[in-house]
């Protein structure tokens, strides 16, 4: 008998730990271009700690905001639908009276399913008036702006467009007008301290760590100004890169790092008119503002030691709106089942699974900028369209130029002409897509005037 106890005992203290449950970290930059990470690129910028994730981790290397401005990128991101579903379609300041609908289901709410922790420390920018909140969106905590910190009294086009910018603590204001500089250490304090509770409270958590940098005006803390071999901007990179680094080791020191899922990725591409102050594109065309891959294609990379396959590219197609419905997965929450959700489960690319395909392959991935689609990727195929819809008439799909993104990956060579099955593929991809949108899409929230 004592031999059994032995041998059990032994057994007991040898076994792996059971895994917890899986908590997740959302890193979302603001402008940050393709080539902005050194581990995507960049020859200036100072990245280590994103570069660590990705060797740890999986970079994917065609992965996509739906639209090309703040807002609806955001929407979309906490939604898992297309900005179009949605009812967020451009960029909302604080003369909007919508944001996202409080009916919403939103990513932290699938969270909440579960009774994780949940908090947002950065930019919101889906609605400003306190219905539209993030503690109204499932969040249990909030720290940061209600929309971009150039919206304010300072700026340099458009001073007299804008009243004092509020910082927010929840839902009351504690600053006007928050020093740029001082936005990206005091949300990475946070983002620590939040998980630093949670480790406490063994309770699983999801934290969305929108960032407001690097989007103009552009600021860093003292610790960090003039410290990069790329201007301001590089210093904005390398304050970005320590916050992630911050994060990471605090998931380190509690033993969480295999229990979380760690996403860093942007809401579009770099703002070009700014020179110097704006992010890398690298080869891709077009920047924000445009469905060119400049504007849509953004860097991502995916961590999770033990789960995320490590020093792994994916090169299929995955986008923000694919975040929800993952986590959903991995977290053993429900999906709404009375509303449409654009988005799918990437697990198995997050996991490396042989064979993994994109889940957009068969429907395609839609470009969206204002109230239109303006293209469609399948595999390597892109469509650019133009639409003519009428009231009570079917959608019509004008194609434009087709480019090959795995041999022309700038859209430099519009191959049209000789691949005419591809393009009425894509085309009715798009009709069926818009068709459908007509019948299954919801309103934004809106305020009374």
């Amino acid at each position: 008998m004592k031999s059994f106890r032995l041998l059990a005992l032994v057994l007991l203290l040898s076994a792996p730990a059971m895994a917890g449950p899986t908590n997740v970290v959302i890193l979302l930059a603001d402008d940050m271009g393709y080539a902005d990470p050194a581990c995507f690129g960049s020859k200036v910028n100072d990245t280590p700690h994103l570069d660590r994730m990705a060797k740890e981790g999986t970079k994917f290397t065609s992965f996509y905001v739906t639209t090309p401005v703040c807002s609806a990128s955001r929407a979309a991101l906490l939604t898992g639908c297309y900005p179009l579903r949605v009812g967020i379609v451009g960029v909302l300041d604080h003369r909007s009276k919508i944001g996202l609908h409080p009916d919403e289901i939103t990513i932290a709410e699938i969270a909440k399913q579960k009774q994780y922790a949940t908090a947002c420390f950065g930019k919101w920018h889906v609605g400003h008036q306190a219905v539209f909140l993030p503690t109204r969106q499932g969040f249990d905590h909030f720290f940061g702006t209600p929309y971009s910190h150039d919206m304010w009294p300072f700026h340099p086009h458009a001073p007299k467009n804008y009243p004092d910018l509020p910082l927010l603590e929840g839902e009351k204001i504690v600053q006007m007008n928050p020093d740029p500089g001082m936005l990206t250490t005091a949300c990475a304090q946070r983002a620590v301290a939040f998980i630093e509770a949670s480790a406490a409270d063994k309770r699983p958590f999801l934290l969305y760590l929108p960032f407001h940098q690097p989007h103009v005006p552009l600021g860093t803390s003292a610790k960090f100004k003039g410290k990069s071999r790329n201007g301001v901007y590089g210093d904005v990179m390398m304050e970005m890169d320590w916050a992630v680094g911050e994060i990471l080791q605090t998931l380190r020191k509690h033993q969480l790092e295999g229990d979380t899922l760690v996403i860093s990725t942007s809401d579009n591409g770099p703002w070009e008119p700014y020179g110097n102050h704006a992010g890398d594109k690298g080869a891709l065309r077009g920047a924000k503002g445009s469905t060119w891959e400049g504007g849509m294609r953004v860097p991502r990379i995916a961590w999770q030691p033990g789960v995320v396959k490590a020093g792994a590219v994916c090169d299929e197609v995955a986008s923000t709106i694919d975040l929800l419905p993952t986590v959903a997965k991995m977290i053993g929450a429900e999906l709404p089942g009375d509303r449409v959700i654009d988005g799918r489960d990437i697990g198995p690319l997050l996991r490396g699974e042989a064979g993994a395909r994109s889940p957009h392959e068969a429907r395609g991935y839609f470009y969206c900028r204002n109230n239109t689609i303006e293209a469609v990727r399948s595999g390597e195929w892109k469509l650019h369209v133009e639409l003519v819809e009428a009231k009570d008439q079917p959608v019509q799909v004008k194609a434009g130029a087709l480019f090959n993104l795995k041999t022309d990956v700038g859209e430099q060579k519009n191959v049209a002409a000789g691949n005419a099955a591809v393009v009425a593929k894509l085309s009715e991809q798009v009709r069926g897509f818009v068709t459908e949108l007509r019948s299954a899409s919801r309103p934004a929230g809106r305020v009374a005037e």
